[in-house]
């Protein structure tokens, strides 16, 4: 259960998108005053040295954000992300790689809160290590607790205004049917919340019903959705590695479609790795 840890993957092709369609629904969340309640209910240890056992093993950044990083005249949502990554590398070469937690903390205004869930050993010591380092960390709560059924008792937040961020390993199958159940509570609980939920598309009949469940969620709900995925190669003879993932937004910012339409070909342009790399873009407003 406890076998993956995010610092093998940090900064790969998956976070590049799931990071992008995150700055992107933070941005325009916050340009309104009301307070905004953030949740990340796996949140991981919130910040990867790109130079540690785990990321040079794998090397998985060079294929992610490193391919952006001295790309010049980027679309305005690559450029956010790069500009937001570059922050945590102040000395300017890319060694540090700052997870959801800390791209949500760096944006936080001082009416926010974020709550952050973690349930691996190593991982929470080191979440909590890097939250005690922050400035202003009153804002954040590490909960060492499932995220899943931690998130009911949150919603819906007193300010009805919220962003549930649920990303999973999905290293347990189970995480599939979890994500849908959550789901479904979620959106009896707090319906105009706004929720992304990242997947892997891998060789598995449960990764590609994902988005579909979660699609008749969504609008049995009257609620509309955003679906994007990135592929950046075709998949190897041993079928090894993840090739692809999606984000699946519901009740999506209304800039996103079009900040995500001019993004996505640089990115693919970017971060191919051969000529199967493809993207998706699929948008339904709500009732």
């Amino acid at each position: 259960m406890f076998s993956y840890r995010h610092g093998f993957h940090a900064g790969n092709h998956a976070d590049v998108l799931k990071h992008v369609v995150l700055l992107q629904t933070l941005k325009y969340l916050f340009s309104k005053d009301t307070a905004l309640l953030v949740v990340d209910t796996h949140a991981g240890t919130g910040l990867y040295q790109l130079d540690d056992e785990f990321a040079q093993k794998s090397m998985e950044a060079q294929d992610g954000i490193a391919r952006l990083w001295d790309v010049p005249q980027l679309p305005a949502a690559l450029a956010d992300y790069v500009q937001e990554i570059r922050a945590f590398n102040p000395t300017g070469p890319l060694q540090t790689y700052p997870g959801s937690p800390m791209l949500i903390w760096n944006n936080l205004r001082a009416q926010d809160q974020l709550q952050l869930f973690e349930l691996h050993p190593t991982d929470q010591r080191l979440l909590q290590s890097n939250v005690r380092q922050l400035e202003h960390n009153r804002q954040v709560k590490v909960n060492i607790a499932d995220g899943f059924a931690g998130l009911k008792s949150l919603l819906p937040p007193p300010s009805r205004r919220g962003l549930i961020l649920m990303d999973p390993s999905y290293e347990v199958k189970s995480d599939y049917q979890r994500v849908h159940e959550c789901m479904a509570d979620a959106l009896k609980r707090f319906a105009t919340g706004v929720y992304l939920i990242w997947y892997p598309i891998v060789p598995q009949p449960l990764a590609h019903q994902l988005p579909g469940k979660l699609r008749r969620l969504a609008e049995t709900h009257g609620r509309g959705w955003l679906h994007t995925t990135l592929k950046v190669r075709n998949p190897s003879s041993e079928g090894r590695g993840m090739v692809a993932s999606g984000m699946f937004v519901i009740n999506p910012p209304f800039i996103l479609q079009s900040k995500l339409k001019e993004a996505l070909p640089v990115l693919m342009k970017y971060l191919a790795q051969d000529k199967g790399a493809h993207y998706t873009l699929d948008v339904q407003d709500g009732k």
